[in-house]
């Protein structure tokens, strides 16, 4: 389910289609990472579909590893781009510190990260932001076009028109990137494509009926009374981006419907407050359900209502722990695999006034799942 990457080869040209990192276990995700199926210095061009880690987060490695060319993707994901490579880079560093204390005990040498901040920094030196609906050639006989996938902010499907120089034959691949549903909260809904001639589609959830937005709402409003009933805390595992915001944006409906308490909400994730600056900085790519809601209940943003606090200080983090009111706690990962979210779940899993509440896809062999 993660690590996403494909090659296309033509005209002697090399193009990756996303650079995503492996995730779960250590020992099994370290290697899978560390080494390419492809050469790095080889590789003419990169497409990124989206910012998620599991699509971009080995692309430090990548370009640390050779690669000097573009990578291109929408002005949204290299806006979270920005944000995530650092935070997956500083991750990198920590777990490798950990991890070698344990094996300086047990007389082994050192590792050394997948990579660090500053190799994310000079990563993004490489990326080049295009719009959606505009073609533009990133080798020899391969034009992309981006189109909105409905997915997070700034996820592309990616058509991709390619023409053999020898021959002069043509081929249409579409590449999905992540597909979003077609009633996304805050998003406009994917667009289809009129035709190709090849598919590389995902399938994450190709063989399940998810339920609608309002459904989902609805279950949120009775965790929340629930658990407000009983003093308690609901503490949700989600991911910084998309499904942070998703959650923020429901609980601003609800607030505003008074259909739960004045609870006390806290985002507690450097990474998913800078996701949610970026999210502001694109009303373009909000749907029009949400620009009703803005002037019907006269709020500012999708994300922004009294009660809300965003958290990015590390005391403050640790002071929720001695909060004893009601309250909604959401902290990153998504599967609980690193992150804040491990000291919230340790400071409450055992009080039966709270409610863990799981929000997104767990992967095999996370703490998640």
């Amino acid at each position: 389910m993660t690590g996403s990457m494909h090659l296309i080869e033509i005209n002697g040209k090399r193009v990756l289609l996303d650079c995503g990192l492996f995730q779960g276990r250590r020992a099994d995700t370290y290697e899978r990472n560390l080494h390419f199926p492809v050469d790095p210095a080889t590789v003419d061009a990169l497409v990124l579909s989206h910012a998620h880690i599991d699509h971009s987060g080995n692309i430090p490695n990548l370009c640390k590893n050779g690669f000097t060319g573009n990578i291109w993707c929408t002005s949204a994901t290299r806006n979270l781009c920005t944000y995530m490579l650092m935070d997956s880079g500083h991750i990198q560093e920590q777990d490798v510190k950990y991890l070698n204390k344990h094996r300086a005990r047990n007389g082994e040498p050192p590792v050394e990260p997948l990579y660090t901040q500053a190799d994310a920094r000079r990563s993004l030196e490489q990326f080049v932001s295009i719009g959606f609906h505009r073609p533009i050639l990133v080798a020899d006989g391969v034009e992309v076009t981006f189109f909105p996938a409905g997915h997070i902010l700034g996820a592309a499907s990616v058509q991709v028109d390619l023409r053999e120089s020898a021959t002069g034959k043509s081929w249409r691949l579409v590449f999905s990137g992540d597909i979003g549903r077609a009633s996304s909260p805050i998003l406009f809904p994917p667009e289809r494509f009129a035709s190709a001639d090849i598919v590389i589609m995902e399938s994450t959830y190709g063989d399940r009926l998810h339920e609608t937005y309002e459904g989902a709402r609805k279950k949120l409003r009775e965790v929340v009374n629930r658990t407000a009933r009983k003093r308690g805390k609901v503490i949700i595992p989600a991911f910084a981006v998309g499904r942070t915001q998703e959650l923020v944006y429901a609980l601003n409906q609800l607030d505003a419907d008074g259909d739960i308490p004045n609870v006390r909400v806290f985002v507690d994730s450097p990474l998913a407050v800078n996701a949610t600056d970026v999210f502001r900085m694109h009303p373009e790519a909000w749907n029009e359900e949400v620009q009703n809601f803005l002037v019907e209940d006269r709020r500012k943003s999708p994300f922004d209502y009294p009660g809300i606090e965003y958290v990015r200080d590390v005391r403050r983090s640790k002071q929720l722990n001695f909060i004893h009111e009601p309250a909604v706690i959401i902290s990153a990962n998504g599967m609980a695999e690193n992150g804040r979210i491990l000291h919230h779940l340790k400071n409450n899993i055992e009080d039966a006034r709270n409610s863990i509440l799981i929000v997104s896809f767990q992967a095999e062999e996370t703490l998640g799942r």
